[in-house]
């Protein structure tokens, strides 16, 4: 017999009550403010619990898992790229916008795939949220460089700081180092924090994920091409394939090449829209954040993270 709580986990289905909800306009609203301390939570969580990890056993895969990580999330926008500029016939800004945030990652995918894991009783290096933080701003650089070349100059000191200074790396990073110095000793005293408030936590943001990615669709869904929308739903397998077969090339863990998978299938809706609203103002935001937002992250919380893990064979 099929187990369906292990293919349907409280968190998807969550994610996709709010979706049902957003897609049935239902006035069922999570407030900003909470969705806002919600997803600090999650990252400072994912942080504390990752830094512990690793003080509590250092793993020789940690540069070469940092290394294809950076490698992945410059490279990937470059078929993105190219795809969207033959097939989707997309402006150069536009197409460099989109092609960033299919090299960067998403925090709360990631988030989704670690609960399943620990769910399930699938252990993973510890360093994977550093993993992750490392993955987020490289493929901003790439962005720039396809949409301006290497010669127009790509940062501006406010640019620079909204990438290497966004508060979702900081806070990663921050809670990473935190939870590495005080070890064993900190994890346990936390342990009621970023364990168990940690699942209900996701539940309620992917539910609020959920109505948001109805709306964003529902708003602009219709103006959308079908070969952007095709681009949408294939890139994330793309993206998969390349991290599978990252982690394996580096010697993860099952659990480990589980969520390198996961974070090469996902896309940013964080920091990577707020890079490109500044760096690349004559790009449509209507696109890249529908695309991320409405079509990739529904299709990797609903189908994609059960393939990936499948694929992972966890």
């Amino acid at each position: 017999m099929i187990d369906l709580s292990a293919l349907l986990p409280p968190p998807v289905l969550f994610f996709a009550l709010g979706f049902a909800a957003g897609a049935l306009r239902s006035d069922l609203a999570v407030p900003d403010a909470l969705a806002k301390g919600l997803s600090l939570y999650l990252m400072l969580a994912i942080g504390l619990k990752g830094g512990a990890a690793l003080a509590m056993g250092a793993s020789a895969a940690l540069l070469p898992t940092l290394a294809v990580g950076i490698l992945l999330s410059l490279l990937m926008p470059l078929p993105a790229f190219g795809a969207l500029r033959l097939a989707g016939g997309l402006d150069r800004d536009t197409a460099a916008a989109v092609a960033g945030h299919y090299g960067s990652v998403s925090v709360v995918t990631y988030a989704a795939a670690s609960g399943i894991l620990s769910a399930r009783g699938v252990s993973y290096e510890g360093f994977m949220p550093a993993v992750l933080a490392a993955m987020e701003t490289p493929a901003i650089i790439t962005a720039l460089v396809l949409a301006r070349g290497v010669s127009d100059g790509i940062f501006s000191r406010r640019l620079a700081r909204e990438v290497f200074l966004n508060g979702s790396v900081v806070l990663l990073l921050g809670s990473f180092a935190i939870g590495w110095l005080g070890g064993a000793a900190g994890k346990a005293q936390l342990a009621p924090f970023t364990e168990a408030l940690f699942p209900g936590a996701l539940c309620l943001f992917l539910l609020e994920m959920g109505l948001m990615a109805a709306r964003q669709l529902r708003a602009a869904g219709r103006g959308l091409a079908p070969a952007l929308i095709a681009f949408a739903l294939t890139m994330p397998l793309l993206g998969a394939a390349f991290g599978l077969a990252a982690g394996h090339l580096v010697g993860l863990s099952p659990g480990g090449v589980a969520l390198l998978t996961v974070l090469a299938a996902s896309s940013s809706y964080i920091a990577v829209p707020a890079a490109m609203r500044m760096a690349l103002p004559r790009a449509d935001a209507g696109v890249y954040v529908t695309l991320s937002v409405a079509v990739t992250f529904p299709f990797n919380i609903l189908v994609g993270i059960p393939l990936y893990l499948w694929m992972a064979g966890v």
